[in-house]
């Protein structure tokens, strides 16, 4: 009997609410009854023909990495789940899964580099750091196997390899098995969790090689004694700063968007400023139309640093998401810019 990849689906607020047209709703709809019922050729032609109207819509594309990885078609679902974190690095899930992905086929560095990234991305994930310490679980397997093999009288890792391999089973891979995604996870673009390991780690997940960063922190909390209080001015400037940097990337004025990072800001994959920017000048100005609008702000200052957290709904040619988004701002020479950009609450 064939194996296939499983992976446990749930109804969660996705980091990056993925919001369709009503049509390409239904269309999503229909290949996920497709999927749950196991017609898995017929949503695979499905979801392609979808793309050819619509090739940059995350939603199905997505879809379609959930039926390759049902189809046991391992390389071709790292693929598509790679080159979505490349186009939309904002998002936790293709993460998530392709860590399930290298995991079930030995490769942990991998599992664990990718499941960094979707922890970076959104430190609220429980599903990632559940399965970041299944990948961990198994590599110290590894090494205490590995130190027996080099000295057998050792006692300490052969005791500390029984207690690892009763945490996380005996054998020497993940071979997890994937189950259809719920009807609720089409219609929201509900990300796909980390599937339950058989004998292995019970890693829910696959995930592309990623840089390792570390992951993102949560929200800062001052160490000083005495505070400066914080003013209704202190708010008022935060408030019209993230506004302005909004209506920038509306805007697409790259110059002015930029101008509101500080320069030693928090890049999410942990590459050189630089490169960062120029990557956001492309996707930016690369873009027909963009508008980015901020609901519910809210707002916490201490001293010169503050904590902004809103609601960002973005649209573009491409894509509508509905997003909670947190930044963290420093206040340098009289001006207020960003430190830290993170999706979710």
């Amino acid at each position: 009997m064939r194996q296939t990849i499983r992976s446990i689906f749930v109804i969660s607020t996705l980091s990056l609410a993925l919001i369709a047209t009503s049509s390409f709703a239904d269309e999503a709809s229909d290949i996920g009854k497709l999927l749950r019922a196991g017609q898995t050729t017929e949503a695979l032609q499905k979801v392609d023909n979808a793309l050819t109207t619509k090739p940059k819509d995350a939603q199905l594309r997505f879809l379609k990495g959930l039926i390759l990885t049902e189809q046991n078609k391992s390389a071709e679902a790292i693929t598509v789940f790679s080159k979505l974190t490349d186009d939309y690095p904002e998002l936790p899930e293709p993460y998530n899964n392709l860590a399930v992905l290298y995991a079930a086929s030995g490769q942990y560095d991998k599992a664990r580099a990718s499941l960094e990234m979707a922890i970076r991305t959104n430190p609220t994930y429980g599903t990632a750091h559940e399965n970041l310490g299944d990948v961990y679980a198994k590599l110290a397997s590894q090494a205490y196997d590995k130190a027996l093999q080099l000295d057998s009288g050792n006692a300490t890792a052969k005791l500390k390899l029984t207690m690892v391999r009763n945490l996380v089973g005996n054998s020497g891979g993940v071979n997890p098995k994937i189950n259809p995604a719920p009807a609720t996870l089409i219609a929201q673009a509900s990300p796909a969790k980390a599937p339950t390991a058989t004998p292995a780690p019970p890693v829910k997940a696959e995930a592309p090689s990623k840089p390792e960063a570390s992951p993102a922190k949560a929200d800062p909390v001052s160490t000083k004694s005495k505070p400066a209080p914080a003013t209704d001015k202190d708010d008022d400037e935060v408030i019209k700063t993230v506004e302005n940097w909004a209506k920038a990337w509306s805007n697409k004025d790259t110059n002015a968007y930029l101008t509101h990072y500080a320069k030693d800001f928090q890049t999410p994959k942990g590459e050189s400023r630089k490169s960062w920017a120029e990557e956001r000048r492309n996707r930016i100005e690369g873009k027909g139309r963009i508008n980015v609008k901020l609901e519910s702000i809210k707002v916490s200052v201490d001293d010169n640093e503050a904590t902004v957290k809103f609601r960002q709904i973005y649209t573009s040619d491409q894509l509508t998401a509905n997003s909670r988004k947190t930044l963290v701002m420093i206040k340098q020479d009289g001006k207020w810019q960003i430190k830290q950009e993170r999706a979710g609450s």
